[in-house]
């Protein structure tokens, strides 16, 4: 008995320190984790520019010192575009901006009704001049996001008028009038908000700007037709992917978590469409678009949809054909005004390599990001 009780106390001491150790171990483990999913370890740097050396180019660069400064962003979560892409999306801004605007509606030729609103400045632009945003958001999106309205509130208190367009069939109080929706790179409804307010403001200046999707839709509304670019000042687009059809082969990638993004991005498409079922599947027999309901229930990418659904509203053979005719890489190039393209090098969603078709625009006279 006295040794089994000699025994118990010789090792008892051993176990608090075993799983202290172990304890020690798990903090270490999240705290690695922690460090790798934060990228906390990345280094900041100034951002990577890319532009020729011409009086407008160094003019902007001396007056816009953040771009060439370092970058240092907010801390724990600065660094990665996941938590940064799920705190935003789901929580919003804090204290969001309610700009004040009027809708208007817009008919189409094909019976479709385009709606954008206008929003006008509530300060005086530093020149003077009168000068209108023309904005076209992200993929599904429309001005009622959190991004729109903090961008739209940071414009008008600098004096600009801004018209955002609302994409066909994003907002979900208003009905489709067509059997149509938003795709891709459709310029329809961008035009006709530009057209009005070039008519009902003769002697303002313009800024297109677009976001995401929208990026893409303003650079290929510039490089149709040189008209197009009359009173334009200068573009800029941001995080766009300039090429759907060297795009798609990346979202389908585990990287980034590419696919999983590919995913989410296509349970939203679907609810957006399905909203909207009787306006496209219903209806008369004259105007309803052969669309494929049952491969839309079953996608789980946006590339089944676009086959199934998207490519169809503008009478595409192919996908392919779909992702070549809606990309601005094939119309870039005629843009002859300030432009100015702006991406992350770890987007989530933009693969890397896509980044060389603005680097690569030989005869450009504005600074890339």
């Amino acid at each position: 008995m006295n040794t089994q009780n000699t025994d118990v106390h010789t090792i008892s001491p051993e176990l608090p320190a075993m799983f202290d150790g172990m304890k020690l171990a798990a903090v270490a483990t999240v705290l690695y984790i922690l460090v790798r999913c934060l990228n906390l370890k990345s280094p900041t740097a100034p951002p990577d520019l890319t532009y020729q050396d011409t009086p407008l180019n160094r003019f902007l660069l001396k007056s816009c010192p953040q771009l060439t400064k370092e970058y240092i962003p907010p801390l724990l979560w600065g660094k990665s575009g996941h938590l940064q892409t799920a705190l935003y999306g789901k929580l919003g801004r804090v204290s969001s901006p309610h700009p004040s605007g009027v809708r208007k509606y817009l008919p189409m030729q094909d019976g479709a009704t385009a709606t954008f609103d206008l929003f006008e400045p509530v300060g005086d632009h530093r020149t003077g001049d009168d000068i209108t945003m023309v904005i076209c958001p992200g993929i599904g999106n429309h001005s009622e996001k959190h991004y729109i309205r903090t961008f739209v509130d940071y414009a008008q208190k600098d004096g600009y008028r801004c018209a955002v367009l609302n994409h066909l069939g994003a907002l979900p109080n208003i009905e489709l009038t067509s059997p149509r929706m938003f795709t891709y790179g459709c310029t329809w409804e961008f035009a006709a908000m530009v057209g009005y307010i070039k008519r009902t403001y003769p002697q303002t200046q313009l800024m297109v700007v677009g976001f995401s999707l929208g990026g893409n839709i303003v650079c290929k509304f510039l490089g149709e037709n040189r008209t197009n670019q009359e009173r334009v000042l200068c573009c800029v687009s941001v995080c766009q992917g300039y090429s759907a059809l060297r795009a798609q082969e990346t979202f389908l990638q585990w990287d980034q978590f590419r696919r999983f993004y590919n995913f989410l991005m296509a349970d939203n498409m679907k609810k957006i469409i399905l909203s909207h079922r009787h306006s496209l599947f219903g209806g008369s027999p004259v105007k309803r678009i052969d669309l494929d309901i049952g491969r839309l229930y079953t996608a789980t990418s946006l590339m089944q949809i676009d086959d199934s659904i998207m490519r169809k509203f503008h009478g595409h053979s192919s996908l392919k054909e779909y992702y070549e005719k809606e990309s601005c890489v094939h119309y870039i190039h005629n843009v002859n005004v300030p432009l100015l393209l702006v991406n992350s090098a770890d987007d989530p969603l933009v693969h890397e390599s896509l980044l060389t078709i603005p680097r690569t625009l030989a005869d450009a006279e504005q600074p890339y990001l």
